[in-house]
């Protein structure tokens, strides 16, 4: 009779640590909308988390049958979660990401938490094979950023919703040649669109027109141009690696730094948002993160829900 799963083996299933990388995406969203940061609005991040980490037990439930040639290790293949464990966890996240959604935002947060669960699904059980996987993936990131901003000005929000999406959408295509390698051409689109969209955030921090009062929009347009700046070390030389290599080595890094340079790309658009609370909380989910990754880091693994 198999051991009954652990906390780790668990937290194995929906990757942790990556699970910091989506939090701020309602963070992003809110500030463009111009929410205020409030107790019951916290709840979003939540549910943004409880929906990525959900779609991470799905991913896994869904290759159980190619993980088990191309990646052993991992928690159902190896034997320390059943698949019928890992349908559970992914059923029942969804589950409560959909209501701590409607609870941090009302109908308007549902509206928008019930598409992005069905895109995450359509993603981990239809589309990920497919030329749509990168566009359906992008989408839920586009939608996650939009799950802040509900309730508020959607329409501000879009730019930053973009922006997340087309990152995602590169870091996804990227992904796909962790096993196999990728080619030249298709990481240099990947890190030619990092450029553009650290380039947008920049543009939009120092060509916006300046509120009162001056001193604090100086120090969020600064703040958004350091973390647009961040972003791009983290990703750009890794993605210019793998189209000088494209490797399967080079792209698995690449897709680890995609992934990680979420964190300071939403940073950017919070503080272009001009809501320093939220800059802050996401400086602190960085060091969080690097914590995290420091502590739990195994040769070889990479925490894309599409991998």
């Amino acid at each position: 009779m198999p051991a009954r799963p652990t906390l780790r083996d668990h937290l194995d299933l929906v990757r942790a640590p990556a699970v910091l990388s989506v939090v701020g995406d309602t963070l992003a969203g809110a500030a463009a909308a111009g929410h205020r940061f409030t107790p019951r609005r916290a709840l979003l991040p939540l549910a943004s988390a409880c929906l990525y980490a959900g779609g991470m037990a799905l991913n896994d439930y869904a290759d159980r049958r190619l993980d088990a040639i191309e990646r052993p290790e991992r928690p159902i293949p190896s034997g320390r979660v059943s698949p019928q464990r890992a349908l559970g966890v992914a059923t029942g996240l969804t589950l409560a990401g959909a209501g701590l959604a409607a609870a941090g935002g009302g109908r308007p947060a549902l509206a928008v938490a019930v598409p992005l669960a069905a895109c995450v699904w359509t993603y981990d059980t239809v589309a990920k094979e497919h030329v749509v996987g990168p566009v359906v993936m992008a989408a839920c990131r586009g939608l996650d950023v939009l799950l802040g901003a509900a309730g508020g000005d959607v329409r501000a929000a879009l730019p930053s919703a973009a922006a997340l999406a087309a990152h995602t959408a590169g870091v996804t295509v990227l992904s796909r040649g962790e096993v196999h390698g990728t080619t030249s051409p298709v990481a240099t689109c990947v890190a030619g669109g990092t450029v553009v969209v650290a380039g947008a955030v920049v543009a939009g921090a120092v060509g916006r027109p300046a509120p009162r009062p001056a001193a604090r929009t100086v120090v969020a347009r600064l703040a958004s141009v350091a973390a647009a700046g961040a972003y791009v070390a983290t990703c750009l030389p890794r993605q210019a690696e793998a189209a000088i290599a494209p490797s399967a080595g080079n792209a698995r890094t690449a897709t680890r730094a995609g992934i990680h340079a979420m964190v300071p790309l939403q940073a950017a658009w919070a503080a272009r948002g001009g809501s320093l609370a939220s800059t802050a909380v996401l400086a602190g989910v960085e060091v969080a993160g690097r914590l995290l990754r420091r502590a739990g880091r195994r040769p070889g693994r990479t925490e894309m829900s599409e991998t």
